[in-house]
């Protein structure tokens, strides 16, 4: 079987202000370092040895990586980034603290831009300085790549192509793989692995620093579990 891990990043430092945080590159929190470190290492007691790893731009997600592969010893192994791993973009709520849009909005609107499937926040101005298109990280993407908002089903549409053509061979390939990235790019990854349905996703949920470890026959999960137990959430059935 080949053995595939997502985990989502450490607690970030907006994580622990409870604000949207998108494609803002903010920097994990040291309780966000102890949780990547302490999913290393539950993962080296688990026996696995990644060929291979995967990850976002944005920094949260990349030392993410770099402190559980440190525990692993496996900082040696090829890794690759890319935006279409990113956090969904969160628009115009992008550093907005939750519980104040809450406040503002009503908390049934803004649980549907944070949880729908298909509905996305307001957009960010094209004028507002942290707009992808200002950020040099981007600079080889057309306008029509950058997003100015995103739900889950527009992050799925950015996650699937760089899943079906880069990640996905290699796990044909039987490579044993992690990826580092974040809550809404990895939901994307569990619906289309375990498809779920448009409506359920909107309830899975990824904890930080939890590796989820699915172990795969071809692409098609067999079994999966958080390592974590004490901050495992549930997860869909196998297909």
């Amino acid at each position: 079987m080949t053995r595939l891990v997502l985990t989502r990043h450490g607690q970030s430092i907006w994580n622990l202000e409870n604000r949207f945080t998108g494609w803002v590159d903010v920097d994990l929190t040291d309780k966000g370092e102890a949780q990547a470190r302490r999913g290393g290492a539950l993962l080296r007691e688990a026996g696995f040895a990644p060929e291979l790893a995967f990850t976002s731009v944005l920094k949260r997600a990349v030392r993410t990586l770099w402190l559980t592969l440190e525990e692993l010893d496996r900082v040696w192994i090829p890794d690759q980034k890319s935006w279409r791993l990113n956090e969904r973009h969160y628009g115009a709520l992008t550093g907005r603290n939750k519980q104040e849009m809450i406040d503002e909005h009503g908390a049934e609107q803004v649980k549907v831009w944070r949880r729908s499937y298909d509905t996305p926040p307001p957009p960010m101005p094209l004028d507002d300085e942290r707009h992808p298109r200002f950020d040099p990280r981007y600079a080889d993407l057309g306008a029509s790549e950058l997003p100015s908002t995103e739900s889950l089903a527009l992050t799925l549409e950015r996650v699937e192509p760089y899943f079906r053509s880069t990640i996905a061979p290699e796990l044909e390939q039987g490579r044993d793989l992690i990826i580092s990235a974040h809550g809404n790019s990895l939901r994307a990854l569990v619906k289309m692995l375990f498809k779920v349905g448009d409506e359920e996703i909107v309830h899975v949920e990824m904890p930080t620093g939890n590796p989820l470890m699915i172990e795969l026959d071809g692409l098609r999960p067999v079994e999966a579990a958080y390592l974590d137990e004490d901050r495992a959430q549930d997860l869909p059935p196998c297909p």
